[in-house]
């Protein structure tokens, strides 16, 4: 999935083959997710985060939905525990956060150690000794917003601008792949890649501009564990 059209890109300067293109806005869009540490297309991930003392569970990313919620444990991940035990909030609501509440007032006596008579859902994660919990679900915002649109645009004709090599370079080296404006085009084709599975935080995306029109969206929450 792309953060803008190739349309886009070309109107921002972007040039090359429709694969050509899509690499650069592919380049682009792992900057902006690096930069901002958000998604902006639901997108499937694991992420960690820590357990408050209420059975708070902050999560770094927009939810969208969660298919399951599993105690950190030292030697292995933990059960997946039942829908029941817990209820998400999502910022696509106005007013709320993206968190998982744990259900520390609960129980379940269908649930083995989460009995009403062992304490319940507190009494069981008592035992486990969890500080963590690791949640799978869907991330990220509808659709990208309009100035994520136009950064990813922007960002993707900067970067071929900066891949561009000087007539200095094509001398020294004319293995180098480039077209009659001297573009160096030789860039895979990243479609059907396998996702990352880690984006670094950055502290730029490179581009000022850019870094300009994604101010209003910066996350620099827990890390993102799995996805991307």
């Amino acid at each position: 999935m792309a953060y803008c059209s190739l349309d886009a890109a070309r109107d921002a300067g972007c040039t090359g083959t429709d694969a050509e293109v899509a690499a650069w806005i592919a380049a682009a869009r792992e900057r902006i997710d690096a930069y901002t540490q958000q998604v902006f297309e639901p997108t499937d991930l694991v992420v960690v985060a820590d357990v408050g003392a209420d059975g708070l569970v902050i999560l770094p990313r927009r939810v969208r939905q969660i298919t399951a919620v599993m105690p950190v444990l030292q030697a292995d991940d933990g059960p997946s525990i039942p829908s029941s035990a817990w209820r998400v909030t999502s910022s696509d609501v106005l007013g709320q956060v993206d968190a998982v509440h744990l259900a520390w007032g609960g129980y379940d006596d269908l649930v083995v150690g989460a009995e009403s008579y062992n304490g319940g859902w507190l009494g069981l994660w008592e035992r486990w000794g969890a500080e963590q919990v690791k949640v799978v679900g869907v991330f990220g915002y509808a659709s990208a917003p309009l100035l994520v649109q136009q950064a990813c645009a922007l960002l993707a004709a900067h970067l071929q601008a900066q891949a561009q090599p000087s007539d200095a370079d094509v001398a020294q080296d004319p293995t180098l792949t480039v077209d009659d404006e001297g573009n160096n085009v030789a860039i895979e084709d990243t479609e059907g890649a396998s996702p990352e599975t880690h984006v670094s935080p950055s502290a730029s995306t490179g581009s000022t501009q850019v870094d300009a029109l994604l101010a209003g969206y910066l996350n620099r929450g827990p890390s993102l564990i799995g996805g991307v």
